[in-house]
């Protein structure tokens, strides 16, 4: 998909903040306590889904003060388009899940399909427990019921970017959480 240089700048200059950087420091901090308290103890296997939940879990990691290892998975159901469509598996962890505590790192809990596929993956590789942590909730009425374990914000039913969320592969690296600009909305 090509993308114009031109509109992705406009994205950004015409975007509404959502959440400031000293907002999502602040749920950063907040998860980071969370995630000790319920696995600090446990020797954790921490899985970024990528690409989105690099940014947050890259983020939490000098915050988590326990012993804990990192892998990566990769299923997405966006592959840089504005709306999800099935399920692709790109890459499982390289990781053994069996018996492990497993914390799930990723940007957002939209409608849930996502991590819901992933936890259940988790589960039948022999997980001893499964934790899901979100940077962002959207609060609206097309979730199918899967609830994060631990959530850092939640924002309006808009489209977001920023702190590991994007708009057509850019903005991931907004310092904030931008809603776009109802010139760019689908």
């Amino acid at each position: 998909m090509s993308v114009d240089a031109k509109e992705i700048e406009q994205v950004r200059k015409q975007a509404q903040m959502i959440c400031s950087k000293v907002e999502v420091e602040a749920a950063l901090d907040r998860m980071a306590e969370e995630i000790a308290r319920k696995v600090g103890q446990h020797n954790p296997l921490l899985l970024a889904v990528m690409n989105g939940g690099l940014i947050p879990l890259g983020m939490l990691l000098p915050r988590l003060d326990f012993p804990l290892r990192v892998d990566y998975l990769h299923a997405t159901r966006y592959r840089e388009r504005t709306f999800g469509t099935e399920l692709e598996w790109k890459k499982t962890p390289e990781s053994s899940l069996k018996g492990k505590t497993i914390v799930i790192v990723d940007d957002i809990l939209d409608e849930g399909y996502t991590l819901d596929a992933i936890a259940r993956y988790c589960r039948k590789q022999g997980a001893a427990e499964v934790i899901s942590v979100v940077l962002v909730h959207k609060l609206h009425d097309r979730n199918n019921g899967f609830q994060a374990d631990i959530v850092g914000l939640t924002t309006p039913d808009k489209y977001l970017f920023g702190y590991g969320m994007d708009y057509k592969g850019y903005w991931r690296n907004a310092p904030g959480i931008f809603a776009l600009g109802e010139e760019h909305e689908h």
